[in-house]
């Protein structure tokens, strides 16, 4: 397994951002490498809902399927995806901060097989430069 993370500095406040964060359909505005997501479950959106996301990573698109594995309103989002042998399980943190919120966005990266563990590096490496620009694209959405 391995774990990247980044935080930011956003200009809204922690309710406001994780309003707009848990929003699926949002991901594609800030989150690097996606290209597209829909909410695949009913709603309310909470522990439990899906998406159907379309990523580019490493010159590929991938489909996969998203749940949501932590919601705390105003406070923390998880995500969990899978696919090509490969696990993610990405998780942001808010805090309120005198200029806004302080985002701590984490990724854990790890291969399903023995075989896919040499490919977990590589997309751990991938994911580290994805999370620091996701973070920009989220304070950037917030301004606008």
């Amino acid at each position: 397994m391995r774990r990247v993370d980044a935080s930011q500095l956003l200009p809204a406040a922690p309710q406001r951002v994780f309003d707009f964060v848990s929003d699926l359909a949002n991901l594609p505005s800030w989150q690097s490498g996606i290209v597209s997501a829909e909410l695949t479950s009913s709603p309310p959106v909470g522990i439990g809902s899906t998406a159907h996301v379309v990523r580019e990573l490493m010159g590929q698109q991938i489909a996969v399927d998203v749940t949501i594995t932590a919601y705390e309103p105003g406070r923390r989002l998880g995500l969990s995806s899978a696919a090509s042998g490969i696990g993610i399980e990405a998780t942001l943190e808010l805090e309120p901060a005198s200029a806004g919120t302080l985002a701590r966005f984490s990724m854990e990266v790890r291969a399903q097989s023995v075989f896919m563990k040499a490919v977990e590096g590589m997309v751990a490496g991938a994911a580290a430069s994805d999370i620091a620009t996701s973070l920009e694209r989220l304070r950037t959405a917030l301004v606008a």
